[in-house]
């Protein structure tokens, strides 16, 4: 089977009404465009569903939470418009996550690159494991963190947002992240994580479901434009992804 066609997005709903979405990819977790409108599919049912009352996003267990952009798929993109097309898929999930009415609580155990940071910016409270090492590596393969940007800089700031996309091979660890505001806590093992997860979905389950979405609307005020501006972003790197530079390094780093 095609790498990019592997992988799955599942989700599972508690007595309590906590809706559980679970990606995996065997390739690290990574993101093809399967997989992206998968997720986007995924949260936009939990978000009609009235028995959901708040969503956890997580991968499967794989030391590495998300890889980002699937570099196979990258490879292959061959026009613009197949670029823009993948890139969008990115900024879909991304609004699909802001526009759900339900509180989405992130559970980042390990590693995130790239489009991993976004999808963990794109969560309302983010929880980490010390393993949680951060990285946006788009800008040494030939673009820029342009689609997830905006979800990245809105919850760290410009100053983080363009130390992190200005030096794309630097890990910044988990404590970092806790700091800058992408993570709300970080716990020293993959245990604590879970058993705090726990605790606190089992607490907003049982608040009130409307306070929840008035909070959730109000936490993404002028974020409104964001429709238009995410594809415009993946127009960005889908124009750059043709490049000789981009072609080159991706093609060395599949190698590598």
């Amino acid at each position: 089977m095609d790498i990019t066609q592997q992988g799955y997005v599942q989700t599972a709903v508690s007595a309590e009404g906590l809706a559980t979405i679970t990606f995996f990819h065997p390739n690290h977790n990574s993101l093809p465009g399967k997989l992206l409108a998968d997720l986007t599919a995924a949260f936009e049912e939990v978000g009609e569903n009235s028995t959901v009352k708040v969503v956890l996003l997580q991968s499967a267990e794989h030391k590495t939470f998300c890889a980002g952009a699937s570099f196979d798929e990258l490879a292959s993109i061959a026009d613009f418009e197949t670029g823009q097309r993948f890139f969008a898929g990115f900024g879909n999930v991304i609004n699909a996550m802001r526009t759900c009415p339900k509180i989405i609580v992130g559970r980042i155990h390990g590693k995130a690159v790239g489009g991993g940071v976004g999808l963990a910016a794109a969560t309302d409270y983010c929880l980490a494991s010390m393993y949680a090492s951060v990285r946006l590596s788009e800008l040494a393969v030939g673009f820029g963190p342009f689609v997830i940007g905006p979800a990245v800089e809105r919850k760290v700031g410009l100053a983080a947002f363009s130390q992190m996309a200005l030096a794309p091979t630097e890990w910044q660890t988990a404590a970092w992240a806790k700091e800058k505001g992408l993570f709300q806590e970080s716990f020293d093992s993959v245990e604590q994580l879970d058993a705090y997860i726990t605790h606190f979905t089992g607490q907003l389950c049982g608040y009130s479901a409307e306070a929840l979405a008035e909070l959730k609307r109000v936490f993404w005020q002028g974020t409104e434009h964001w429709d238009a501006l995410l594809y415009e972003r993946a127009g960005i790197s889908g124009r750059l992804a043709l490049s000789d530079f981009t072609k080159a390094a991706i093609l060395a780093f599949k190698k590598g």
